[in-house]
């Protein structure tokens, strides 16, 4: 017999989403890459408290890192030493895909962008990078009237037929 989930923690999917980021970037390659977390910041992503919208990725000292992500920390325990809620965090990433993405933001001028955490099948904490270029006002303009025109195409074929 299965054992109860505690209700309101994630166990697997989705702990946070930066819904803005396909809004604000053209995105073009992801990469999933392992997240170096405390005990606290595991519990407090897997009560689904993260916030991912103004976070980044970037190299420094040979590493990379992932930047101004909100983990809030967590409340209820008692834990002797908390964290800093917007410290940079350790990506864990092989050697071939961390020299491949910085000599990306270094030649073509791109930006990492967290698209998403979760938890994979073994319960582990992953980041979604996305490989992402700036878009333009009209650029997004164009997107919204694109997206509002597929709603009212869907909507007469669906009143049509």
């Amino acid at each position: 017999m299965a054992e109860p989930r505690k209700k309101g923690l994630i166990s697997h999917g989705i702990a946070s989403q930066n819904r803005k980021a396909r809004y604000d970037y053209k995105i073009g390659d992801t990469v999933e890459a392992g997240l170096l977390l405390v005990g606290p910041e595991v519990k407090s992503l897997r009560a689904g408290r993260a916030t991912l919208s103004e976070a980044w990725a970037g190299e420094r000292e040979g590493e990379m890192w992932l930047f101004n992500a909100y983990i809030p920390e967590w409340q209820a325990g008692s834990f002797v030493a908390n964290f800093e809620p917007r410290r940079p965090r350790k990506l864990l990433l092989h050697k071939k895909q961390m020299v491949q993405l910085a000599s990306a933001i270094a030649r073509d001028g791109v930006t990492l962008v967290p698209m998403q955490i979760h938890f994979n099948d073994r319960g582990m904490a992953k980041v979604l990078l996305g490989v992402g270029e700036g878009k333009k006002n009209h650029d997004k303009r164009a997107a919204i009237a694109d997206r509002d025109w597929q709603r009212d195409k869907a909507r007469l074929m669906r009143n049509r037929g």
